[in-house]
């Protein structure tokens, strides 16, 4: 499995991959918002056997922490149990860490973050609209920030 930054020939690719993970539009669409509005920070895709086995996103948040949210992180069905997303986990957090990140947060299951040192405790330090028992973060080797509101980038708000 190689894992590499997002390049222009796969953006198809990347957006059937999350049509197809997620049975449905919406996160293809955050995709496209994010790189579009210049929030995307950190876009990543695994490939395997020549084909995109999975993506992840980190995008800029609007605090005044040097912080992330990662969303989406997808695999292709025919990929999954092989360890194409914990690789794309571990990968971005050291790329974020790397440009002097402070902390990242996820919306999502606590069973699979929280072995990449995600807590629901750090995150409830900083009040968000995602707020409750998903909503994680992870310190990087920055320092922590005094708690404050994160806001997600303006893409997210069509979720719903």
């Amino acid at each position: 499995m190689q894992i590499a930054t997002e390049r222009s020939d796969q953006v198809e690719a990347i957006r059937a991959l999350h049509v197809q993970a997620f049975e449905g539009g919406a996160e293809a669409r955050l995709v496209t918002q994010l790189r579009n509005s210049g929030d995307a920070v950190i876009s990543l895709v695994a490939e395997l056997n020549g084909h995109v086995a999975g993506h992840i996103l980190l995008s800029r948040l609007k605090a005044p922490v040097r912080a992330l949210a990662l969303a989406p992180l997808a695999t292709a069905p025919q990929f999954r149990l092989r360890g194409v997303a914990r690789a794309l986990v571990c990968d971005a957090l050291t790329r974020a860490n790397d440009c002097d990140e402070g902390l990242v947060f996820v919306l999502g299951d606590p069973a699979f973050y929280e072995r990449f040192g995600f807590s629901r405790d750090l995150a409830a330090r900083y009040p968000c609209r995602y707020s409750g028992a998903h909503f994680m973060a992870v310190a990087l080797a920055a320092p922590i920030a005094e708690p404050c509101e994160v806001v997600y980038a303006d893409a997210f708000a069509a979720l719903g």
